[in-house]
């Protein structure tokens, strides 16, 4: 098979980038960061609902979600709400499959000679490395996938509906709209799956309206500083496309 018109050509690059970047989302998921201490200001310590000393640590998975409902968006945009669920459910197959490559590879006996290895001045055990940077729990690996699932539909969903009735005008409507609500979902719903229905965890319901309420208050906040980058690439594939086509594209994308 060959791409050979400008849309397939576009659909490929877009969605190819859909997908590495929620599969990669996944995996540097495992580091949390300090918002505060890499912008180097004072953490907040925030108190909310009874849970005190909040501040933002968030998942390193920040950094590629926000791109990642651009896509969704753009996609939407151009070629409707059937495609984005198709890649949205392809997405979510290839990211338990890989998954299930890691846990595999975790199994394997290690080499001798590679477990343990001196890094900067510190002998590491390779092997506990590997597993504790890729092993994450079921219960995070569900949530996480059904968070993305749950987010993707209701980011379509709401796009769309903003679209009937604005038409092809205020984009940053609808994909700021969509992606506000959908990033809402997502930072609820992981959390809820990955620790307060684990028994291993089991959090209270204040800690996981507290800590999803953080988190999203940064989701929110990136959504908002992303809409500037949504118009770029929207520019950008207008001006690959040409404006005749995009149009077309835009106009029959709204009926899909």
């Amino acid at each position: 098979m060959t791409f050979k018109t400008k849309e397939s050509k576009l659909l490929l690059v877009l969605g190819s980038f859909f997908v590495a970047n929620a599969i990669l989302s996944e995996f540097i998921g495992v580091k949390i960061f300090t918002v505060e201490g890499t912008l180097g200001i004072k953490q907040f310590d925030i108190n909310l609902l009874g849970v005190p000393n909040l501040s933002f640590n968030m998942s390193a998975g920040v950094l590629t979600w926000p791109l990642i409902f651009i896509m969704t968006d753009i996609i939407n945009e151009y070629f409707g709400v059937r495609q984005v669920r198709f890649l949205s459910v392809l997405t979510a197959i290839l990211i338990s499959y890989a998954f299930i490559i890691v846990g595999a590879a975790m199994h394997l006996t290690p080499s001798g000679f590679w477990v343990n290895q001196n890094i900067n001045g510190q002998m590491i055990n390779m092997n506990a490395a590997f597993a504790g940077i890729f092993g994450q729990g079921m219960w995070i690996i569900v949530g996480s996938v059904v968070a993305f699932l749950v987010g993707q539909i209701a980011d379509v969903l709401i796009f769309h509906h903003i679209k009937k009735i604005t038409g092809e005008k205020a984009l940053w409507l609808r994909a700021t709209g969509s992606t506000v609500v959908s990033q809402c979902i997502d930072s609820f719903v992981v959390i809820f799956i990955a620790f307060y229905l684990n028994p291993q965890y089991h959090w209270s319901w204040q800690m996981v309206a507290a800590i999803g309420l953080v988190n999203y208050t940064y989701k929110f906040i990136v959504a908002i500083l992303m809409t500037p980058i949504l118009y770029l690439v929207h520019g950008l594939i207008d001006g690959y496309l040409g404006k005749d086509l995009a149009h077309r594209m835009i106009k029959m994308a709204g009926r899909r």
